[in-house]
């Protein structure tokens, strides 16, 4: 039997929004499974990225504002240019917010999409045509289980993710026979240090564990395990998979 191939040595990656957070820790797991990882940040003047790098991984800021088509497509052309390639690309950058639904502004609605979804498309589209010509690549998008089932005051948030869940599928039928396969992963509630300070709310944490079958919140290492899976050459015959990351939220 041929044995399964998770090892990421000599590939690239790159991370979108991986200056904290779960792109953080994303960034971190490529490196230390063997990828050169190209860390997205708006500004890599003023991230430090340094300590995003594991014990003899290797991570290097890349500036790539995600809401700028113009600039990301440049972006990813001089990091293709520099390195020769892109392997991996892991949509991680996003916004969360909670709106009741009759609240929504103009503004808030544009916003969000101009990074979930209008951002990972066209990132995904200026690194895939590289990929397309190369004949291989392995593309992740971060969804979430928000895009799966409906949760109240996220109508925006839920809209967008539901979004990148179908373009994940578009996305995958096109490029199938160019050898690069998408797919997506939709967490729960992830315990980062951006929703801490709601985790750690003993009624709001209840509330959320109610609606987990496993009984705990999710961790950056548990996103971790499953954007490795689906970056390595272990993966080939899956794509246009939504893969959830959520205790059994959505199984219930």
């Amino acid at each position: 039997m041929e044995r399964p191939d998770f090892d990421l040595s000599g590939q690239v990656a790159l991370v979108t929004g991986a200056g904290r957070g779960i792109g953080h820790d994303l960034a971190r797991a490529l490196a230390a499974c063997g990828a050169l990882v190209l860390a997205g940040v708006r500004d890599p003047d003023a991230a430090d990225v340094a300590w995003t790098a594991p014990e003899g991984g290797r991570v290097e800021p890349l500036g790539l504002d995600v809401t700028d088509v113009t600039a990301t497509r440049a972006a990813v052309d001089a990091a293709v240019a520099a390195h020769g390639r892109i392997d991996i690309l892991v949509n991680n950058a996003g916004l969360g917010a909670n709106h009741d639904a009759l609240d929504v502004s103009e503004a808030d609605w544009d916003e969000m999409m101009a990074v979930n979804l209008r951002g990972l498309f066209f990132v995904s589209q200026a690194v895939g045509r590289h990929m397309v010509n190369r004949g291989y690549g392995r593309i992740v998008n971060v969804s979430s289980q928000a895009g799966l089932v409906g949760i109240r005051r996220h109508a925006v948030y839920s809209a967008g993710k539901g979004g990148v869940n179908t373009l994940t599928k578009v996305l995958a039928l096109e490029w199938a026979p160019f050898g690069v396969t998408v797919n997506a992963i939709a967490p729960t509630w992830i315990y980062t240090p951006g929703t801490a300070g709601r985790l750690d709310d003993p009624t709001f944490l209840a509330g959320v564990l109610a609606r987990i079958p496993i009984g705990r919140v999710g961790t950056t290492a548990d996103v971790a395990a499953a954007v490795v899976f689906l970056s390595s050459r272990a993966s080939g015959l899956i794509t246009g998979a939504v893969l959830p990351v959520d205790g059994g939220w959505t199984a219930q």
